[in-house]
């Protein structure tokens, strides 16, 4: 049913197509305009609609840069506040907004701003933290900001160059716009990808010369934890009742990782970004154990007992990692 309503949107997603050659055309030309910062930045964002992996893609540079002064500038999806906030040891989830705030807890010594306003975010950030470096999060479209560097991530089940525009499809911004980044990672790769495949993807990307393209896969960890002190092992999870809990873009490959386990689960699954109601809550809080991204744990964590979360990050062969290090190495 989604699949035809998305058809016969098509002709609203030729009115949106539009919408955005024009405004970047504005940008192209000069009309709107696009402003550099002393300050390196580096922008992490995709061209489509979530699910591509931008959070752990933020999260893998802040351990390249552990040793700078660094940090993450956010939108703050559906959080609560309002304009420039940032985030200090009493920050809340719905201050931030679920993928800020995790950052936050897990990087403490990383300053964390959320602002809708890209350029007052750098601006505020730059007069009151001085980083030596400022990681935009989810901020490819934002052209008010030209970065130092931009990393376009798409994922290897669903590339940009076989996407269509929103509604029909899920891309936000054009195709062509992929040119502006400086390195095309794509996401979510098979472990067992060998390099006639890498090709095939390559040609079908069409980088530009000045473009390095990369392969990243999903990597999890054999175990579940409580996010304190009390990890539990994949396999000791194959007697128990468990119920999987997603509100992020695209849980298929956290369940397939899953069920290639040997784990069994009931999967209740919501969109992005999710509010989980009480209501919501009540539909799994008689399970022996809840399992959840960690995105959504720290929007369910106090509200739920006996939760656990999955950590993943991304994996990039020897050769790819080290040309990602020496591009952000070479900023400084």
């Amino acid at each position: 049913m989604l699949q035809l309503l998305r058809k016969i949107a098509f002709p609203i997603s030729l009115v949106y197509a539009l919408v955005v050659y024009v405004r970047n055309f504005l940008f192209d030309v000069g009309i709107f305009s696009s402003k550099s910062y002393k300050t390196p930045t580096i922008c992490v964002g995709n061209l489509s609609v979530g699910g591509t992996g931008k959070t752990p893609m933020t999260e893998y540079l802040l351990r390249i840069l552990e040793h700078r002064k660094t940090a993450v500038l956010s939108r703050g999806y559906k959080r609560r506040s309002e304009g420039f906030y940032l985030a200090d040891v009493e920050s809340t989830v719905l201050e931030l907004g679920d993928e800020p705030y995790q950052i936050h807890k897990k990087f403490p010594d990383v300053a964390v701003a959320v602002d809708a306003d890209r350029r007052n975010g750098i601006e505020r950030l730059e007069a009151m933290v001085r980083p030596e470096v400022i990681v935009l999060d989810d901020a490819f479209q934002h052209r008010k900001v030209k970065p130092t560097y931009a990393i376009l991530l798409t994922t290897y089940q669903n590339l940009y160059a076989d996407d269509w525009y929103l509604p029909t499809g899920n891309l936000r911004d054009a195709k062509k716009e992929a040119k502006r980044a400086d390195v095309i990672i794509v996401t979510k790769c098979p472990e067992s990808l060998d390099e006639i495949e890498k090709h095939k993807v390559v040609d079908k990307l069409g980088p530009k010369a000045h473009q390095n393209v990369l392969f990243a896969s999903l990597k999890y960890q054999d175990f579940v934890t409580d996010g304190e002190d009390d990890n539990i092992s994949l396999s000791n999870l194959k007697d128990k009742e468990l119920a999987l809990v997603t509100g992020i873009a695209s849980p298929k490959p956290l369940v397939q990782y899953l069920e290639g386990a040997g784990i069994g689960f009931k999967h209740f699954e919501f969109g992005d970004h999710h509010h989980f109601t009480d209501r919501d809550i009540e539909q799994f809080k008689g399970f022996e154990l809840i399992l959840t991204t960690e995105k959504d744990f720290v929007r369910l964590k106090g509200r739920v007992d006996k939760l656990y979360y999955l950590e993943i990050a991304h994996s990039f062969s020897a050769t790819d990692e080290k040309v990602l290090k020496l591009a952000i190495e070479g900023l400084f």
